[in-house]
């Protein structure tokens, strides 16, 4: 399985947040399960840090690679079907993340309860 770890996930990962639950660090730890990070949720980070809105390591992707977690582009054909995706959710980033976990088949482990609105599968 492919598994496409969005941005809330992967900070409670790396901060051992407890709100993380049991049954997604199986996941992320699997090692039958392939585990991405977006460049949008790297993006995200970044954004949010610069504004202040979020106390985050700067290097966290490169933290998250430490933890088997391996980073994914956005490529041109994943931002064509953001064009094509339903307004269910407002937020650029997710919407993005959704159209990479559709085009590259996989699945999002998140918390965000918006995103099974989306053809795609959503695991927590």
């Amino acid at each position: 399985m492919k598994l496409l770890v969005d941005t809330q996930a992967a900070l409670w990962l790396l901060a051992e947040d407890r709100r993380l639950p049991a049954s997604a660090r199986r996941l992320l730890f699997d090692e039958d399960v392939e585990c991405f990070l977006s460049a949008a949720a790297v993006w995200e980070v970044a954004i949010k840090r610069g504004l202040g809105k979020l106390s985050a390591p700067a290097d966290f992707h490169l933290r998250l690679k430490r933890h088997g977690i391996a980073g994914l582009p956005i490529y041109d054909r994943h931002a064509t079907v953001v064009a094509e995706l339903p307004r269910h959710h407002g937020d650029p980033f997710d919407r993005l993340m959704v159209a990479q976990a559709i085009v590259e088949e996989m699945a999002i482990l998140s918390v965000d309860e918006i995103l099974h609105a989306y053809d795609v599968q959503v695991l927590w």
